[in-house]
């Protein structure tokens, strides 16, 4: 085993690369695109767009240096039986996004929003899958209910998290605080996470997730320490060996 040490908050944080994952929370169309459902319901995508550089440097870094990359993305099935009842909190939270709505994408193909197999939840095209990658498709906030997630990672050997993506006190948070609850060490991104809601007030949803998630749930860091960690461990890394296991053969969806 060898570790390395980020800089974060409340402590450094020593991760095993080889038994680590960046995970990635909905940087997909329906959030991060200027076409996407955030947009189109006038919510500032600016604080989601300002993930992408960061996280994608992140990416880089974590293949190169033999971290696991996790995608998730938010996103019902056609027929929306998965996005609960009429009355059930989370079809009434969905409701005023005009989910299942036919909407076209930029390429003039038609699009669902925040249907699985459209155009409105594939992954932004600066955060794009590689092959390899774990994509995992979930229908509530957290990254852990009623998915694959914890079983894969578990498949794959993986202990630590290095989390991005968006919404921070959301989906984010959701799939942090879950991930804490099964043992899972993780570390959050802070430049690599997005939050509109909230952000022109004096402490922003982001900032308030930020501080109790380094408090009760996990770490918090930044890209480039997380970067600096792994382009400064001794030597190059050899690649994870994706063939090893079933799970990390080759790219798919679940």
């Amino acid at each position: 085993m060898s570790l390395v040490t980020v800089d974060a908050r409340p402590e450094p944080m020593s991760v095993d690369p080889a038994r680590t994952a960046v995970v990635v929370v909905d940087m997909q169309n329906d959030f991060g695109s200027e076409d996407g459902m955030f947009a189109r319901a006038g919510i500032d995508i600016a604080p989601i767009r300002k993930a992408v550089a960061p996280t994608k440097a992140v990416l880089t870094a974590a293949r190169e240096g033999g971290v696991r990359v996790v995608y998730l993305k938010m996103e019902f099935s056609p027929d929306l039986s998965n996005a609960g009842q009429p009355d059930s909190p989370n079809w009434i939270k969905h409701r005023p996004f005009r989910v299942g709505e036919r909407v076209q994408a930029p390429d003039g193909t038609e699009s669902r929003t925040l249907i699985r197999g459209t155009w409105s939840t594939e992954i932004l095209r600066e955060l794009q899958p590689q092959p390899g990658d774990v994509i995992v498709s979930k229908h509530r906030y957290s990254g852990f209910y009623e998915t694959t997630l914890d079983e894969q990672l578990r498949n794959l050997g993986v202990r630590d998290l290095i989390l991005t993506g968006c919404t921070t006190s959301c989906c984010v948070e959701s799939t942090m605080r879950d991930a804490m609850f099964r043992d899972y060490r993780c570390l959050l991104l802070a430049d690599c996470a997005g939050e509109p809601i909230g952000a022109g007030l004096p402490r922003s949803n982001h900032d308030a997730s930020l501080l109790v998630m380094q408090t009760l749930f996990g770490w918090i860091s930044e890209s480039h320490h997380f970067i600096r960690a792994l382009v400064g461990s001794a030597g190059p890394r050899p690649a994870v060996a994706r063939g090893a296991t079933a799970a990390g053969s080759a790219l798919r969806e679940q």
